[in-house]
């Protein structure tokens, strides 16, 4: 079983699918300034999720253009809303076998940075990345309100069921 924190980066990830359920590649490329659009935002959370956990975590760099076209700060672009997707899917089932390792000791490791360790602990960077999915979610469905989009997310998904509280050792 997967540490309850990586349980609920997994619930997050699958919010942010949710969100974004139904969203057509020109809408996904639509900017409302200063916002980035959908599909940048699709690429910034892959770049996010391969930096801390592929290549932190495990070593490998899989995806380098991610680094230059969606790290934070990188300027902003319109990109294909499918080839986000694949990206996304790309760096999510590298990162989820290692993100299964996890355990309570291995989460409070400090991430090694240029061969030193940082003040980073792999523990925080989930939780990071969990907060910067939330939102993220928050801003696309914000963006999809003004596209005129309804129907959509009112609310987080089904958590007791998906992703209830789970002790750690649990």
């Amino acid at each position: 079983m997967p540490h309850p924190l990586v349980v609920q980066l997994r619930f997050t990830r699958n919010e942010f699918k949710r969100a974004l359920k139904g969203l057509s590649d020109a809408d996904a490329r639509k900017r409302f300034l200063p916002m980035n659009c959908i599909a940048w935002n699709i690429g910034h959370l892959t770049w996010q999720e391969q930096r801390y956990f592929v290549f932190y975590g495990q070593g490998k760099l899989l995806l380098p253009e991610m680094n230059d076209l969606f790290a934070y700060g990188a300027p902003a672009s319109t990109p294909a809303r499918a080839e986000m997707w694949k990206a996304w899917n790309t760096i999510t089932r590298a990162a989820d076998p290692w993100l299964d390792t996890l355990t309570t000791e291995s989460l409070q490791q400090r991430v090694i940075k240029n061969g030193k360790p940082s003040r980073y602990l792999f523990g925080s960077l989930i939780q990071r990345t969990i907060y910067h999915y939330w939102y993220h979610i928050g801003e696309n469905l914000a963006i999809r309100q003004r596209l005129g989009h309804t129907r959509l997310p009112q609310f987080v998904g089904n958590l007791d069921r998906h992703a209830p509280y789970t002790a750690e050792g649990k």
